[in-house]
């Protein structure tokens, strides 16, 4: 039996990935904003490893949803930033849409990070399970074919 690799060993589905990752961005937002009253690199830190932890977790059926939630959580994080305590990522005057653009602007390098390594990650994975199949394919192939005999002239 054949070792299972870090690439492989996804098997959480989409949906708890994706809870996970919200409460994830939830609680480092939360923190960040107790410890520095604003979000911070810590934050930026955070997210990146949260997206590659969430790209390694989910099984290869659920690919997709996480292939596009990096984005989508962290503009649903500034939106209930937005919406509570927009001077946390924007000028105090500006509304939600501004704070939410704001808030992207100054953070789009870990957004941008977060979401080609989580990319990079799914990419990874699908090219070694797709390596994986194939082998035991071309195995059990082998497996399945005669031997080839031997004719011997006399």
């Amino acid at each position: 039996m054949s070792q299972r690799t870090l690439w492989e060993e996804g098997h959480e589905s989409g949906r708890q990935v994706v809870v996970l990752g919200v409460a994830l961005a939830l609680t480092v937002t939360a923190l960040d904003l107790v410890a520095f009253g604003r979000l911070t690199v810590l934050f930026d830190i955070c997210f990146v490893l949260s997206c590659v932890a969430l790209a390694l977790l989910v099984r290869p059926s659920d690919f997709f949803t996480v292939g596009v939630l990096p984005p989508l959580l962290m503009v649903g994080v500034f939106v209930l930033i937005g919406l509570t305590r927009p001077d946390v990522i924007a000028d105090p005057g500006d509304g939600v849409v501004q704070a939410v653009v704001s808030g992207l602007a100054s953070h789009a390098g870990a957004l941008t990070t977060g979401y080609l390594l989580s990319l990079a990650v799914l990419a990874l994975r699908h090219r070694v399970l797709r390596h994986r199949v194939l082998s035991r394919q071309a195995a059990s192939n082998r497996l399945g074919s005669p031997a080839p005999t031997r004719t011997t002239s006399g």
